[in-house]
């Protein structure tokens, strides 16, 4: 029997996230914060104590472009999502500054996991009507775009997000 589109969906976000869990489960500690080149992104101690990512302020991706941490793709993967799921909701999301780093390799990923849940009620509540909407993120109003291209998305980001961090543990640990 064929998948609707919601199942397929959320097929394509469970098999991501089993894959996922495979590289959450062996982080160590030392691996979010470890610096895989000279030139790379990463979260830092801010002033108010709270932990701030590095970013380009310019429209466009710097050349090079620096390599991240594990622990700048938790932050980034934790931006794009709480702001997907408030978009999802309809609630109003938080502007990209106002999204932190949890502090340290354990709380983020236990971040990661609660992000998971809100996912989940998302997706467990959409229907083929829902996922027709035009999208309200992360494409402008009138790109023709829909929910379900929103979703489709969100899954291919975090299959990304999943392989970069998957290969930085491989990295670190073959340099150890």
């Amino acid at each position: 029997m064929p998948a609707s589109r919601p199942e397929l969906l959320r097929w394509q976000f469970d098999l991501t996230w089993s894959l996922f869990e495979y590289h959450l489960e062996r982080l160590e500690p030392a691996d979010h914060l470890w610096e895989p080149a000279p030139l790379h992104w990463t979260v830092r101690a801010g002033h108010d104590g709270g932990w701030v990512p590095d970013w380009a302020e310019s429209e466009s991706e710097p050349d090079p472009v620096p390599v991240p941490t594990v622990a700048w793709i938790t932050w980034h993967l934790g931006w794009w999502w709480t702001v997907t799921i408030d978009h999802a909701r309809g609630r109003t999301p938080p502007d990209r500054t106002g999204i932190r780093w949890p502090g340290d390799g354990a709380a983020a990923v236990a971040w990661l996991r609660d992000l998971r849940t809100e996912w989940l009620a998302v997706l467990d509540r959409l229907t083929d009507a829902d996922l027709d909407r035009p999208a309200p993120f992360p494409w402008p109003a009138d790109s023709g775009l829909t929910v379900a291209h929103m979703i489709g998305w969100a899954n291919a980001e975090l299959m990304k997000n999943v392989a970069e961090i998957g290969q930085l543990r491989l990295l670190r640990a073959a340099r150890a």
